[in-house]
């Protein structure tokens, strides 16, 4: 019953883009003493789903999380096994928020690694790449996403597509790298 009153508490956050009132629970979860709703809440801070700023009730990133419920094999069937671990797919995606940003994906030079016209990139800020990394760069003015290489018989650094009906991208005047990719975002349907 708690998930279940968990999960109306996001739907009416969802709707109303704030948590209701402890009278407003009251209705929401069926109860009849505002103590129940008061033992619910201060198990949801204490499970850090909800916490409380200035003496009112906030949703913390966990609120937001979704239930990590297992591995799946992605081969031969096998028995999934349920386990009841939440993750943020921005914990999970984004190592540091302060750094990082989104970018739509428009093209499809990249499409040898998985990424894909209308894919969501998700770029942290480093100046620094590390050859083969998927980088963020302006090539002679002109702004790409390309994997990071470096010619070793040319003694320079160049771009190069993840589809071989683009040629690399070696620069005339500059090559600066504002980011690298740290993860692909794609929704089906």
């Amino acid at each position: 019953m708690a998930n279940t009153r968990l999960e109306i508490l996001k739907k009416y956050y969802k709707k109303n883009r704030r948590l209701p009132s402890y009278s407003e629970m009251l209705k929401l979860f069926n109860l009849s003493s505002k103590n129940s709703v008061f033992k619910i809440v201060n198990k949801w801070i204490d499970e850090n789903f909800l916490k409380k700023i200035n003496g009112k009730l906030s949703p913390t990133s966990k609120f937001f999380a979704l239930p990590l419920l297992g591995n799946i094999k992605a081969g031969f069937p096998i028995l999934a096994e349920e386990n009841k671990n939440y993750l943020t797919l921005d914990d999970y995606l984004i190592e540091d928020p302060s750094t990082s940003f989104l970018l739509k994906v428009s093209g499809d030079s990249m499409t040898g690694v998985g990424i894909f016209e209308g894919d969501i990139v998700i770029v942290e800020k480093k100046k620094i790449p590390t050859i083969g990394d998927i980088v963020l760069a302006q090539i002679d003015r002109e702004w790409t996403l390309k994997i990071f290489k470096k010619d070793r018989k040319k003694h320079t650094n160049y771009l190069e597509a993840a589809n071989p009906k683009y040629p690399p991208l070696y620069p005339l005047q500059e090559l600066q790298i504002y980011g690298v990719v740290k993860a692909v975002i794609r929704k089906f349907n």
